[in-house]
């Protein structure tokens, strides 16, 4: 087996610099937000190094931007991270605060090799803005630490990458502070002096879990790793360093979310109708939007669209530190209608959903209507205004009796009786449950104007109307 480790040093920072339209200095600090542990390219250039009290960097750069550290956070983030790349590889492992382990030997044959395999995961580190330290080895430990020393390189040969590891020095080999110690007291500085020791040996002279431990680096024990398999919905989160006032702050960091949320749907070979938008704010409750769309949907830029267009309406009653997208509910994607092999022909169906859902959105969800079939023979009874459908479902047609377009409000009644007849009669009895029956004898017709019209006799012999051929 071949594992890819995916060390990430500034995750964090990566995370809160994609949320930002400007580039000024920025830092991450710890919990007592008293030491500098990540900072940007521009606040480096300023001076401001890792390690540094922070009142320093503050003098260096006056302007600086303040991110305190959270565990929460980051582990979330880290999530967001394993979700995409559980689209390229599929035994998963995220290994917090800051690393993503990946099973990557098996996919040498579907991506053609492993340097197309190492050259996917950079491509998509980079579309995600992401800075990352990758490492291989053919153990989970080995490859973490290639990935964690920088060490790490599209080479998987084992003699090569055992080299490597023991050059390491004993702190790079992650045991803790007595291990180091006790080794160093033996005369051991690097990691292949480690090796070279008796295992019965060193587990008399350091400890059974020292013994373990190299052996999982070398192969010679069991290293399992659980199966991560990604939650069954769509969850991404954008952290502002400064907070947001106007609505139109928002676009930039959404549009990015909605972008891997077209990825994450077209992957899934899924589409949506619902989106669930919170905000977040300092001193107010979350608020909270749902947006929904008429039909299943699947395209960043028809969200962006209906999410504009809700803002519109509902401007921020305050100002936004951080907005969450989720998505709960996923809908089959259906072949498009109506286009030809090249796909050139406009789907008018996927035209209308459009047109309905800026509609909703620019109006509300409750002023759009359609007419809905009724259980009743009345024809001025058998349709009602209902709520705008999500999904259209056409109505079978075939054989019942032919119907205008143009059904009048009730019937009226016709001064002589009609010149011609082309259909009928159709009879039509019903509302005797409702105190309101009707019996009556519909026909096509022609007036004496010339005119289509459909009417009927009712049982006392007289003429109706009620309503228009085209």
């Amino acid at each position: 087996m071949i594992w890819l480790y995916l060390h990430f040093p500034h995750l964090l920072l990566d995370h809160i610099r994609r949320a930002r339209e400007d580039s000024g200095a920025l830092v991450i600090v710890d919990g007592s937000g008293q030491t500098v542990l990540q900072a940007c390219p521009e606040a480096r250039e300023l001076g401001v190094q890792v390690g540094m009290r922070l009142k320093t960097a503050i003098t260096l750069a006056p302007e600086l931007a303040i991110v305190q550290a959270d565990d929460q956070q980051q582990a979330r983030i880290l999530e967001e991270q394993a979700r995409w790349l559980y689209r390229h590889a599929a035994h998963i492992v995220p290994k917090p605060p800051d690393g993503l382990l990946a099973e990557v030997g098996s996919l040498q044959r579907l991506y053609g090799g492993l340097p197309a395999v190492w050259q996917t995961v950079e491509m998509a580190l980079d579309e995600h803005q992401l800075t990352a330290w990758p490492g291989l080895g053919h153990t989970p430990l080995a490859a973490r630490l290639m990935a964690r020393t920088g060490k790490g390189e599209c080479n998987a040969d084992r003699g090569h990458i055992l080299r490597t590891l023991g050059q390491l020095p004993l702190q790079a080999a992650e045991f803790d502070d007595r291990t180091c110690t006790r080794l160093q007291r033996l005369g051991l500085d690097r990691l292949q002096q480690v090796f070279d020791l008796p295992p019965a040996e060193l587990a008399r002279r350091l400890s059974p879990e020292t013994l373990a431990r190299v052996q999982k680096i070398l192969g010679t024990r069991p290293d399992p790793q659980p199966d991560w398999q990604p939650p069954h919905q769509f969850r991404q989160q954008a952290d502002f360093v400064r907070e947001i006032e106007q609505a139109q702050g928002l676009l930039f960091p959404l549009q990015r979310i909605l972008s891997e949320l077209e990825d994450d749907l077209c992957w899934r070979q899924q589409e949506t109708d619902t989106l669930f938008l919170t905000l977040h704010h300092r001193h107010e409750e979350p608020t909270k939007l749902r947006i929904r769309t008429s039909g299943p949907e699947h395209r960043a830029e028809a969200f962006l669209n209906l999410i504009r267009l809700r803002l519109e309406r509902h401007p921020l009653r305050a100002p936004v530190l951080s907005l969450q997208l989720s998505v709960k509910r996923f809908l089959g994607r259906e072949a498009p209608s109506g286009r030809d092999l090249l796909g050139e022909t406009q789907d008018l169906n996927e035209a209308w959903h459009t047109l309905m859902s800026r509609l909703q959105a620019r109006l509300g969800e409750s002023a759009l209507s359609q007419l809905a079939p009724q259980a009743d023979h009345r024809p001025e009874r058998a349709w009602s205004a209902a709520s705008l459908a999500r999904k259209h479902q056409p109505t079978e047609t075939t054989g019942l009796p032919r119907r205008p377009l143009w059904l009048l409000q009730g019937p009226q009644p016709l001064t002589s009786p009609p010149q011609a007849w082309f259909a009928g009669p159709e009879r039509i009895s019903g509302g005797w449950w409702d105190g309101q029956r009707v019996l009556r004898d519909y026909y096509i017709a022609q007036l004496d104007s010339g005119q289509l019209a459909w009417v009927f006799r009712d049982t006392q012999g007289g003429w109706y109307i009620h309503g228009w051929f085209g």
